[in-house]
């Protein structure tokens, strides 16, 4: 089974470019998918996400936001292993 990952960002985020350029250095490790999600297109999102954007999210549980927390997602992807 192929992890996957929810990414909420902005699409004019510079930190959110980072933080999927830093995933896509990861995916070589160990595939996995990324879904990105542009918090600006719900309401809802956008309330709970605003000031943290990029917020990367797997299984439902929030790993890290503004910045990717390497060690965090390593040890989420040992899971598939």
């Amino acid at each position: 089974m192929l992890p996957q990952f929810t990414l909420y960002g902005r699409s004019y985020c510079h930190l959110c470019d980072e933080m999927l350029a830093a995933l896509e250095v990861l995916c070589a490790e160990h595939p996995f998918a990324v879904t990105m999600v542009d918090v600006d297109t719900d309401p809802t999102l956008e309330m709970r996400y605003n000031v943290l954007v990029p917020v990367l999210v797997a299984n439902g549980t929030e790993l890290c936001h503004h910045f990717l927390d390497v060690p965090k997602v390593r040890e989420y992807l040992t899971q598939f292993r």
